[in-house]
């Protein structure tokens, strides 16, 4: 029985030793096995790209440039910096972000899109891309998609302009352009603005199925688009061509007080139809309210204080100063460029606060 006892405490014994000699020759041990990385796809239009903030990603002069304006002060790349630093749950982040200026809802996940980019345009145009979510490899290990799109879709620059157009000599209070949109001028846009609406929220439902169907097990972040002008369109400068105005080859063109409230109604509605929507399609995706903490900071502000550039205003000196719209050449002028009501590095710092949060939640 002795012996037994003892055959048996050294077959223990060598089994430890065993263990121990293996466990060393795998470095690190299996316990301190790298984790998964975060796979993180960043979706959506010229507010997610940054189109003049920051240096152009890929760089200037890069045969990888695609013609969709992202950039290196954009949002998606200032939270990636953020979740390298501190990674959520210990996770190393890994960002693919394929977002592009100029896309509407449907290039999302379900149509082709011709980029627009002015800068360095290839000869001929730039080539058609593939639905940013195929570029971007949607799949089933993807963990969060973060998605800004739905003012192309109205489209909200094409109405912009036009308010523009339609405000110049107009009475501060008219309302020319709404009263346009309100009820489907022929000429102007047959699609009424209520129209746009209930098509927009049906798109963006569309949208949400179509990503979900890439990527089933994905987190989904909508980002909503932030406060564009103020409360009291009255404190619009009319005549300053970084707020609502703009030089249109030797004419100065501008939307009406009234207008311009009416601009903030737009976007307050588009707003509401990206959480109405996001809600609805009961994957418990979160929307991201950009809006909020953007009040008193829009393109109407002084320089040291806005969020979002006006017709013209600061940008990269890779951007252009003069760009065509439609009937007229826009021309900024004093070393502004055609920012055309887009957010500015502190737009962008301020959504990628929101954004951090909103992925941090939902990696927990």
């Amino acid at each position: 029985m002795f012996h037994l006892k003892t055959s048996f405490a050294r077959r223990v014994a060598l089994g430890a030793l065993t263990a121990l000699a293996l466990a060393a020759a795998v470095p690190g041990g299996a316990a301190s096995a790298a984790p998964e990385p975060v796979q993180w796809v960043a979706l959506g239009d010229s507010y997610t790209a940054g189109v003049f903030v920051g240096e152009p990603r890929p760089a200037l002069g890069s045969a990888d440039r695609d013609g969709c304006d992202r950039t290196t002060g954009a949002y998606p790349n200032l939270v990636e910096r953020r979740l390298t630093a501190e990674p959520p749950a210990g996770r190393p982040v890994r960002l693919t972000d394929f977002s592009c200026g100029g896309a509407v809802i449907g290039e999302i996940a379900t149509a082709g899109q011709t980029p627009i980019s002015p800068v360095q345009p290839h000869e001929g145009g730039w080539p058609s891309v593939a639905p940013q979510v195929d570029r971007a490899q949607l799949s089933a290990s993807t963990d969060v998609v973060t998605i800004g799109v739905g003012g192309n879709s109205l489209p909200f620059g094409k109405i912009v302009t036009n308010c523009l157009i339609l405000g110049t000599g107009q009475d501060d209070y008219a309302t020319p352009c709404r009263d346009a949109y309100e009820r489907g001028d022929f000429f102007l846009d047959p699609e009424s603005i209520r129209d746009k609406f209930q098509r927009v929220f049906r798109e963006y439902v569309a949208m949400l199925e179509a990503v979900h169907d890439k990527a089933p097990n994905a987190k989904v972040i909508a980002v909503g688009y932030p406060t564009i002008v103020p409360a009291d369109a009255t404190t619009c400068d009319r005549q300053n061509t970084t707020e609502l105005a703009a030089d249109a080859e030797g004419t100065r063109i501008s939307a009406t007080h009234g207008d311009i409230a009416w601009l903030g109604e737009v976007n307050t509605e588009l707003n509401a139809i990206i959480e109405d929507a996001t809600d609805l399609v009961d994957y418990g995706y979160t929307y991201v309210d950009a809006a909020t903490s953007s009040v008193g900071h829009d393109a109407c502000q002084p320089r040291a204080t806005k969020w979002v550039e006006g017709i013209c205003g600061e940008a990269g000196p890779y951007w252009p100063t003069d760009l065509t719209l439609g009937l007229f050449t826009l021309k900024c002028s004093n070393g502004n460029r055609a920012t055309l009501v887009h957010p500015n590095a502190a737009g962008h710092a301020n959504t990628a606060t929101l954004v951090e949060a909103a992925v941090r939640k939902a990696l927990t």
